[in-house]
């Protein structure tokens, strides 16, 4: 048994070393790619809110029962808020801020729309916080290291739990999509594996392979499933699928993200560098 531990061992060992040596070139550019892709959500849903403005009018008065100016004000916020905080996040300038105003825009749109109870798109969200999550992490990293000369101990540990709740926020999308639709065997397989790298990721144990892996599969997974050039323009379909291709987008920003960072202290990777 304890020979089995250590070829497995091994086999991740160089398997971790083999993707640090492919992803090498890359990685300067993961930061500024994950954050982009965090906030790509929120970039299409501001330019869709403003292209379709009359739509979104009507279906916020007709359906929502807004107020003529509520309807107005709620969703210029939301655009004005939206552009402004995913500026910011990319260009890595009062980061705190424009995560508070984009998860208020998360917040807001679940309530304004309507959708707060719908399972689908709760879960989805929640994956979509946690990538601000490890962007709000990261931001704490930062000023840790600008003002190292300081006590920096709750500061430390407030990144550490944010580090942690950002992981687990990251995979509820997986969680949503593998019990949700038709079974086969291929669909089992996958969602064991995708389901085994989740819980990998959540605990922090080989969290980056695990978050790198989990990269690669919604990548693929976006493409083949959130196809939404496939469908005609006037099709409603193709709005819903517009919209989960640049929410997965989002998420996989995140996992990004905790490659570039890693798993942080409250993590098995971390704790077994302890001993």
């Amino acid at each position: 048994m304890s020979n089995i531990k250590e070829q497995v061992e091994t086999f991740s060992s160089r398997a971790e070393d083999v993707v640090d040596k492919i992803g090498q070139p890359l990685k300067p550019y993961i930061p500024i790619i994950g954050r982009f892709l965090i906030v790509a959500t929120f970039l299409e849903d501001a330019l869709r809110i403003t292209t379709q403005w009359s739509d979104q009018i009507s279906y916020m008065q007709d359906y929502r029962h807004f107020p003529k100016g509520l309807s107005h004000l709620f969703l210029g916020l939301n655009v004005v808020v939206m552009l402004a905080g995913s500026g910011l996040v990319i260009a890595k300038r009062h980061q705190d801020y424009a995560v508070y105003g984009l998860l208020g825009v998360v917040v807001a749109q679940a309530l304004g729309y309507g959708l707060i109870f719908d399972l689908s798109f709760f879960l989805r969200n929640l994956s979509v916080i946690g990538g601000l999550v490890m962007v709000l992490s990261d931001s704490m990293a930062k000023q840790r290291r600008m003002f190292a000369a300081l006590p920096q101990l709750s500061e430390s540990n407030r990144r550490t739990y944010l580090q942690l709740a950002g992981r687990i926020l990251l995979i509820f999308l997986f969680i949503g999509s593998a019990f949700h639709g038709e079974w086969s065997f291929i669909r089992i397989m996958t969602s064991v594996v995708g389901l085994t790298a989740c819980v990998m990721v959540a605990v922090g144990f080989k969290a980056k392979w695990s978050a790198m892996f989990l990269v690669l599969f919604l990548s693929v997974f976006n493409v083949i499933i959130n196809n939404f050039w496939s469908v005609t323009h006037n099709h409603f379909k193709r709005d819903f699928l517009k919209y989960d291709f640049f929410q997965t987008l989002s998420i996989v920003g995140g996992f990004l993200l905790l490659v570039n960072m890693g798993p942080g202290g409250y993590s098995i990777d971390e704790k077994k560098k302890e001993f």
